[in-house]
């Protein structure tokens, strides 16, 4: 897989989400998921919603995902 690959997947997932993935041997990834619909969602329910996007592939050919996600508001604060 590739960040690109990766990145058109959760863009599918949530039409809505701006997406930035990153990946030094196209198996560990790195991604910063903005997404309004996040907002008044814990941590742990907004990574889930990510990872459905990513399905079986996720422990395959993702073998690891360190994952950011945020609202807007949340984003612009950084």
């Amino acid at each position: 897989m590739t960040p690109e690959q990766v990145t058109a997947l959760i863009e599918a997932g949530l039409p809505d989400a701006r997406v930035i993935v990153k990946s030094d041997d196209n198996t560990h990834f790195e991604a910063q998921v903005i997404a309004e619909e996040f907002q008044g969602v814990r941590s742990l329910q907004r990574h889930q919603k990510v990872y459905a996007t990513l399905g079986e592939l996720m422990g395959r050919e993702i073998h690891a995902m360190a994952l950011q996600t945020f609202t807007e508001k949340e984003w612009k604060a950084l």
